[in-house]
């Protein structure tokens, strides 16, 4: 048996040390990680949950109330916590990581912080890879909890079966800051810190705002509060199972699911090519569009049909 097949049934048989390794993998893009995914047997149907919102709603509370909940079930979870690259060595910097202690002796929950490496959308690139090793591994519940993001990243909506947007009272116009981009993919949208006044007021708002809308897929976005610090996230976890129970309705779920897929295979596709064609641009070309003899587009354009 090789290194990678090797990795890829200690993954299945849910040993937590062969998850770190191979979402490490995942995230360095080491040698021998296609062949360790591909290792891997056919993931079944974890419920992926995705976690948005600014900074201070109470993305990582919220997180945690949500891991208590589904472990109360006895669910296994799993969750992505996305945090801020550090300038200096490129990791991450492990806030979310610290904020759920609580749940770090439980063997029945697996906990990573990815770094985002600069990658723009509130996720790291290597977050719709982690998430399916996480699958694979046996988690019923997989928690992706973004960077705080603002009105343009979106990207977890991608990702997620649900997508759950965060909001807080109190924090100046939190409707009008998200509105452009976050609410129009939301499923479900919580305002969190519901004992702060206007959290009310702040739900209502929201509700009155999605009623303009129409729903691309059939799906009402739902909009409930809670005060996750208390542990109290009851109206929460019915909004998502309500989500579940409705996706679990006809082809829905296969539907997001081929989604899900085909936003992972164009962005690991992009990806590729943008270093393919980064390694083919040539210094000639640089010089010229530098020096105003060729434009950027003529530029673009040669680099693409030379390949």
């Amino acid at each position: 048996m090789t290194e990678p097949e090797d990795l890829a049934a200690r993954v299945a048989a849910g040993e937590a040390r062969a998850v770190a390794r191979l979402i490490s993998w995942v995230e360095d893009g080491a040698p021998g990680l296609q062949d360790a995914l591909e290792a891997l047997p056919s993931p079944s149907a974890a419920y992926v949950i995705g976690l948005t919102g600014s900074p201070g709603v109470g993305k990582s509370t919220v997180t945690s109330a949500l891991v208590g909940a589904y472990r109360a079930r006895g669910k296994r979870v799993g969750v992505l916590a996305i945090d801020p690259s550090s300038p200096f060595t490129g990791g991450a910097l492990l806030g979310d990581r610290i904020r759920m202690q609580e749940h770090a002796t439980d063997t029945g929950v697996f906990i990573r912080s990815m770094a985002s490496r600069g990658h723009l959308g509130g996720m790291a690139a290597a977050t719709p890879q982690a998430a399916r090793v996480l699958e694979a591994a046996g988690c019923d519940v997989v928690l992706i909890e973004t960077v705080g993001v603002g009105q343009s990243e979106v990207d977890v909506a991608a990702t997620a079966d649900a997508t759950v947007v965060l909001l807080a009272p109190g924090m100046g116009d939190g409707v009008q800051a998200a509105k452009a981009g976050i609410l129009e993919v939301a499923d479900i949208v919580c305002v969190n810190k519901a004992d702060r006044e206007g959290a009310e007021a702040t739900a209502r708002d929201v509700r009155q705002m999605l009623r303009l809308g129409s729903p691309v897929d059939g799906w009402e976005p739902l909009v409930v509060t809670s005060t996750a610090a208390r542990g109290e996230v009851a109206d929460l976890m019915s909004a998502l199972d309500e989500r579940r129970a409705w996706l679990d309705q006809g082809d829905r779920g296969r539907q997001r699911r081929r989604a899900r897929a085909a936003a992972e295979i164009l962005a690991l596709a992009g990806g590729r090519a943008r270093i393919q064609l980064a390694e083919s641009l040539s210094s000639d070309v640089i010089d010229a569009v530098a020096d105003g003899r060729l434009s950027s587009f003529a530029a673009a354009d040669g680099l693409l049909t030379q390949r």
